[in-house]
């Protein structure tokens, strides 16, 4: 009979014996090298050293499936939950087929659960009746164009976002987040991974300040083939702050010619013009509540989530 386990990998297990495999779905173009780096900066930051690891399982000592763990906090209608988010699941193409990945993923909640995780959570690039099979639900998970003409010809001060600036942005996301219902915590060692992960691509993002203090922040990228501004996040401070939203954009965006991006969550919502909305095909935001407090409150928030029409999260949590 053959001996089946749930294991850690190590970071240099993970790049040896996944990786190669796994560059053609997620590489991005990039070459292996840098995708192989990439996973690397993230193991190895502040973060990842306390909150990310590599699982897979086994079959008589081979690796026949992985995915990633990321330790994360979700808060839920004033209450916050112990989370755990999951990535870049695979198994090897000649051992598709097989039931492997929904073991690994069943025998990962399961841990989970004895070790007292709330809610496991993930963004889908695959069919979502996958997860759906395994007690997930898919949330609301659109996106959004908006003609940069529609966002104005308002000029403001806008700044590019320095290292010092940071901190003063954490809090300007803290300020619109406690108005929100639902969302993903942010600590400190979330923030420093988010950054270290934007900054290999490319970032344009801009702030308007009121003193030390940030009123209102965009941050995105370029994408000139496009013709794009792809929105990653925003915020602002007050209700006061938000109409700098739109000439934000603006700056941003420049001489291209529209912005692009999951349509923003809730009251954020609110700061942008309207636009064309599809449904994304990719990244499908998906929750699975895992304790019976998670599952009771999830029961009383259910249906208010899964009919508004805009994501819960922002781009920049996917993993």
């Amino acid at each position: 009979m053959s001996e089946l386990g749930l294991v850690p990998l190590s970071a240099e297990e993970y790049a040896r014996e996944v990786l190669p495999h796994s560059a053609e779905l997620w590489a991005y173009g990039h070459d292996f090298e840098r995708y192989v780096g990439d996973f690397h900066r993230t193991a190895r930051s502040p973060y990842g050293k306390r909150r990310f690891r590599a699982v897979g399982l086994r079959i008589d000592g081979r690796l026949v499936s992985s995915c990633k763990r990321y330790e994360r906090e979700l808060h839920c209608a004033g209450r916050t939950f112990r989370a755990v988010g999951i990535g870049a699941l695979f198994t090897l193409p000649a051992l598709r087929g097989r039931g492997y990945a929904s073991a690994l993923i069943g025998a990962l909640l399961d841990a989970e659960r004895a070790a007292g995780t709330e809610i496991a959570f993930l963004f889908s690039d695959i069919h979502p009746h996958f997860y759906e099979r395994l007690g997930f639900v898919a949330l609301p998970s659109r996106m959004i164009s908006i003609r940069a003409s529609s966002l104005g010809e308002q000029r403001i001060d806008a700044l590019p976002i320095t290292k010092s600036d940071l901190t003063a942005v954490h809090h300007c996301f803290d300020l619109l987040e406690q108005r929100r219902a639902f969302g993903l915590r942010r600590t400190p060692l979330v923030w420093d991974w988010i950054h270290a992960r934007r900054a290999a691509l490319g970032s344009v993002d801009l702030a308007v300040k009121r003193g030390r203090a940030v009123a209102a922040y965009v941050l995105g990228r370029r994408e000139v083939g496009s013709d794009a501004y792809v929105l990653e996040e925003f915020g602002f401070a007050d209700d006061t702050a938000r109409p700098l939203i739109p000439p934000l954009l603006r700056a941003a965006t420049g001489d291209l010619r529209k912005v692009v991006g999951w349509l923003p969550p809730d009251i954020a919502r609110e700061a942008i013009p309207s636009g064309a909305v599809k449904r994304r095909h990719e990244a499908i935001t998906m929750i699975a509540p895992l304790s019976d407090f998670a599952r009771a409150r999830w029961r009383a928030v259910r249906q208010q989530i899964l009919s508004d029409r805009a994501d819960r999260v922002w781009a920049t949590d996917a993993i």
